[in-house]
């Protein structure tokens, strides 16, 4: 379990605890018209309940500063397998297949690999491949 996520949960159910407490600190003290027999509900219930509050939003901004979780990249994990391919980045000229009416970056799945690919060679012609883009819309 990450520390943010323990933290979060912790600093809320410390806070819920300490709303609870003081709703019923006030609830003792209301029903009571002398001070002095206001005073165990002073010290059982409101002035804990006040101190669970400021915990409870001690841990919640703690949590908030630590961020999210790292990413699988960073922490050596490998990344889930989503199914959708990265998309490629290569930045050489446009290739075309003999006989194609796309334009295709080097590194697109489509001409990878393939001898027969050859350079676009600026053919107005060409559409953009819609797998790799070769050049914006």
């Amino acid at each position: 379990m990450p520390t943010a996520r323990f933290l979060l949960w912790g600093g809320l159910v410390a806070a819920a605890g300490g709303a609870v407490l003081c709703v019923l600190g006030w609830y003792g003290i209301s029903g009571e018209r002398f001070a002095e027999r206001q005073l165990p509900y002073l010290a059982s219930c409101t002035v804990p309940g006040a101190a669970l509050l400021v915990a409870g939003a001690v841990l919640v901004a703690a949590a908030a500063r630590a961020g999210p979780p790292p990413s699988p990249a960073v922490t050596g994990e490998e990344a889930p397998d989503t199914g959708v391919p990265p998309p490629p980045s290569s930045g050489g000229p446009p290739l075309r297949v003999p006989g194609g009416t796309l334009a295709h970056r080097p590194d697109c799945p489509l001409v990878a690999g393939r001898p027969d690919a050859v350079p676009a060679a600026g053919d107005p012609a060409l559409a953009p491949c819609p797998v790799c883009e070769p050049w914006p819309p």
